[in-house]
């Protein structure tokens, strides 16, 4: 594998998107040691990232933090090349092609989406992906099992108890009858939570209505459709393209005092309700150590087990919480953490 940065560039239509192929404006040697960089071992590391969301973009932070790091403590330089497919299959597919032809040492590619695409265009070569934020790496056929991946692809997992961000819902109001099911059947981040939280309303003969969309514009309507169901109370999981619509739906559930409970923090700090799940700095950190591990140390990614956090952080939006007027006090007791925000785009 190359030990040097090699820039990427996107060729033909391509050329007009932005943030995109390797050696994006953002890219740069992240890390270096004190001593002569020319004697020390230099990695050029691709970052991929699915689409810009607070989560999203706090892990892509957080691994290049860490990773600066570890490259100061072990004397090796990292050189970063970062890009933003803007969750376009076109664009994240010439990303991909990009990164194998100049031979990069490692990709790392953010969410579920791009993962697929990276371990598409890196088999057959010994290029090592380590994905962050899949949220069901067996169920989406990146990896063979947890404990060993069996190719040249392991990570982080973002998995979502569907189960303990249910409860919380019926903690807060025991008299809920219909609940609202808000996500993209394309994103496979959803597929199992829906399964679950379908199989859990059923259970307590409680109804549901699914609404889906693939852009703003459908899951602003969906929202709407939800809103003018008569909803008790909304679930989104892991969803990325809800993630990127939050901001524009959530007065629309707030204003009808509906709460909306999802899968990841950055949808509590866009305004829902209550966000459920991983801290995604830790899970970026985590990532860039199994980076290191494989690079540095030469870990083999096909018996690298997929790193799964512990989901069990509440986070509340109290602008919302007191305009739905909805007790969140007993979560305490229900989760390891509770964290209160308010309405912001990204993480401070």
């Amino acid at each position: 594998m190359k030990k040097k940065l090699l820039g990427c560039l996107l060729t033909g239509t391509l050329a007009a998107f932005a943030l995109v192929g390797c050696g994006s404006t953002d890219s740069g040697n992240v890390s270096t040691s004190d001593s002569d960089s020319s004697s020390s071992a230099e990695y050029t590391v691709s970052i991929v990232q699915y689409v810009d969301d607070a989560s999203l973009n706090q892990i892509n932070a957080s691994i290049q933090e860490e990773l600066a790091a570890k490259g100061e403590e072990l004397g090796v330089t990292f050189n970063i090349d970062y890009s933003n497919g803007q969750a376009d299959a076109t664009v994240m597919n010439q990303i991909a092609s990009d990164c194998v032809a100049d031979g990069v040492d490692a990709i790392i590619p953010i969410a579920t989406p791009v993962a697929a695409i990276m371990q598409a265009a890196t088999e057959g070569t010994d290029i090592p992906v380590i994905f962050s934020a899949v949220s069901d790496p067996v169920g989406s056929g990146l990896v063979a099992s947890l404990d060993a991946p069996g190719a040249n692809i392991t990570g982080t997992s973002d998995a979502l108890n569907t189960e303990a961000i249910m409860d919380l819902m019926f903690a807060a109001n025991p008299n809920i009858k219909t609940v609202g099911l808000l996500y993209d059947k394309g994103q496979d981040s959803s597929t199992q939570p829906i399964k679950d939280a379908i199989a859990y309303l059923e259970a307590k003969g409680i109804n549901y209505v699914e609404k889906t969309g693939t852009t703003n514009d459908e899951i602003s309507l969906a929202a709407d459709a939800l809103v003018a169901a008569g909803c008790d109370a909304v679930f989104t999981p892991t969803d990325n393209t809800v993630m990127t619509a939050e901001l524009a739906i959530f007065e629309k559930f707030a204003d009808a005092g509906i709460p909306q409970y999802c899968g990841a923090d950055s949808f509590a700090l866009n305004g829902a309700f209550c966000g459920y799940g991983v801290n995604y700095e830790d899970l970026g950190t985590q990532t860039a150590d199994m980076v290191v591990d494989i690079l540095v140390n030469g870990a083999d990614p096909a018996s690298t087990p997929v790193q799964v956090q512990d989901s069990g952080i509440a986070t509340i939006n109290t602008e919302t919480a007191q305009k739905i007027n909805l007790d969140y006090s007993m979560f305490a007791d229900m989760v390891t953490k509770v964290v209160e925000t308010t309405t912001a785009e990204e993480f401070e």
